[in-house]
C-alpha cells in the first residue's frame, strides 16, 4: 500500500498493510534541539521557524510556503506529507500589514487579518491582542462583499492546472482546509474569543450571518476544487475547548455551527469525499455528538492533560475517526515512561482501526531526539501486522 491506500483503509476501519506513520507537528525550538543532538542537517527547515512556531508534520496538510523538516522525516522513520490544496479559504485579498505604533522593541500592527495587535520585532512573543476587524453587521457586510467572496480570482494560484496535476499525481494523502477554516475558529479573528462569546447572545444574528456566509463560500470553493481535484480528506480547525471542557455549549453548537456544517460535510461527500477531521484542543467530549450531527467524521488531536483518553471516546463513539492521545509529556522522560504510555494507549485502538497513533500535539521542545526516535520506533514496533 501507499500512504494514500494506508490512510483510507485506517480511516475506514480496514486492515492497512502498516500503520501510517503521522505526528502533527513539531516546535521550532524542537527541530533546533534535535540539531544539537545528532539529527543530519541535510535540508534545513522551510520557513525558518522561530523557537515557539510550528514546524508541519505530515498529519498537517503543507502548501509550498508552510514550514516543514524533510530532515524529521527523513531522521524518524516518518511518511510524507500531507498536501494542502493551495487556495485562500479565508480574507482575500488580505488587509495591508501596517506598523500603527513603536516604541522601543514593541510593535503595534494590523496583519493580514485585519487584526490589531502588540508584538516586538523579533516577532518571538507571544501577540498581546488590541482589536479585531468586527464590531457590528456593518462590519461584516462591507468585509464580506470586499474580502470574503469566493469568486477574487486570487482565492487561486496562477499556476492552477500544474497544482491539479501535481495533486491529483500524489500518492500520498491531499486535503483542503484546517486553520483557520471553522464555525468558531474564523469567527473568532473577526471578532476575538470575548466579542464572538458574547455575541451568541447579545447578537445571535451578526453571528448566524457570519456562519452562513463562511459556509456558503467554503461550499463554492470546495465545490470547484472537488470537481478537479481528488481530494481524500477535509480539515476544519476550532479550537473551542480548553482544560475543563467546550468554551460554549453543545446547544449554541448545534444552534449556529451544526447546520453549517452539514453544508460543508454534504458537498464534500457529494464528490466523495468522506473523510472530515476536525482539529480542536482541550477536553471537547460533550461537544462530539454535535460534531457527529455535523458530518465530521474524526478528531484530533485529544489533549490528555484535558483529560481526553483515546479509549473512553473509542467505547463512546465506536466509528469516530481518532488521531492523536499519545501524551507528550511521558515522551519526554524517556523509554521506560514510553513504553507504560504506549502500553496504555494503543490495545484495542489499533487493532480496532479508525485509529492514528501520534503526540496529543505538537512534540515540544523537552522530547530529545533520542527519546522521540524511541518512540516512533516503538509505534511501528507495537502497531506491526
Amino acid at each position: 500500500m501507499n500512504d494514500k491506500q494506508r490512510f483510507h483503509a485506517i480511516m475506514n476501519f480496514e486492515p492497512p498493510d502498516r500503520m501510517l506513520y503521522w505526528e502533527q507537528g513539531f516546535w521550532g525550538g524542537t527541530v533546533e534541539r534535535w540539531y544539537t543532538e545528532g539529527m543530519p542537517m541535510n535540508h534545513g527547515v522551510d520557513g525558518n521557524p522561530l523557537w515557539g512556531e510550528t514546524v508541519r508534520g505530515p498529519a498537517t496538510p503543507i502548501r509550498p510556503q508552510d514550514r516543514f523538516s524533510r530532515d524529521v522525516i527523513e531522521s524518524t522513520g516518518l511518511d510524507k506529507p500531507s498536501l494542502k490544496v493551495p487556495v485562500e479559504l479565508y480574507i482575500c485579498p488580505g488587509f495591508e500589514e501596517q506598523i500603527l505604533e513603536k516604541k522601543d522593541e514593541r510593535l503595534l500592527v494590523r496583519d493580514q487579518m485585519g487584526i490589531t495587535k502588540y508584538i516586538t520585532d523579533n516577532r518571538g512573543t507571544v501577540p498581546h491582542f488590541v482589536a479585531w476587524p468586527i464590531q457590528s453587521m456593518e462590519d461584516f457586510e462591507q468585509l464580506a462583499a470586499e474580502r470574503l467572496n469566493p469568486d477574487t480570482v486570487e482565492r487561486f494560484p496562477p499556476d492552477w492546472q500544474q497544482h491539479v496535476e501535481r495533486l491529483n499525481s500524489y500518492d500520498g494523502v491531499v486535503s483542503i482546509g484546517g486553520s483557520p477554516c471553522g464555525f468558531f475558529g474564523a469567527p473568532r479573528y473577526l471578532m476575538g474569543e470575548i466579542g464572538l462569546m458574547m455575541g451568541y447572545l447579545d447578537n445571535p444574528e451578526l453571528i448566524r450571518r457570519m456562519t452562513d456566509h463562511l459556509a456558503d463560500l467554503w461550499v463554492a470553493i470546495f465545490d470547484r476544487v472537488l470537481s478537479e481535484v481528488k481530494l481524500d480528506c477535509i480539515h476544519l480547525w476550532e479550537d473551542m475547548s480548553y482544560k475543563n471542557g467546550p468554551l460554549i455549549s453543545p446547544a449554541l453548537v448545534e444552534e449556529f455551527m451544526v447546520p453549517a456544517y452539514r453544508k460543508v460535510t454534504d458537498v464534500a461527500r457529494s464528490h466523495g469525499v468522506n473523510v472530515v477531521l476536525l482539529d480542536t484542543d482541550g477536553d471537547c467530549t460533550k461537544l462530539i455528538p454535535e460534531f457527529l450531527k455535523g458530518g465530521i467524521t474524526g478528531l484530533y488531536p485529544f489533549e490528555v492533560q484535558a483529560g481526553m483518553d483515546v479509549k473512553s471516546v473509542r467505547e463512546a463513539f465506536p466509528r469516530l475517526q481518532i488521531l492523536g492521545g499519545i501524551d507528550k509529556k511521558e515522551v519526554a522522560l524517556g523509554p521506560q515512561h514510553i513504553d507504560r504510555e504506549l502500553e496504555r494507549r494503543l490495545p484495542g485502538m489499533v487493532e480496532g482501526g479508525g485509529y492514528i497513533p501520534m503526540l496529543d500535539h505538537q512534540v515540544p521542545p523537552d522530547v530529545s531526539f533520542e527519546n522521540y526516535r524511541y518512540y516512533r520506533k516503538r509505534i511501528a514496533e507495537l502497531t506491526s501486522a
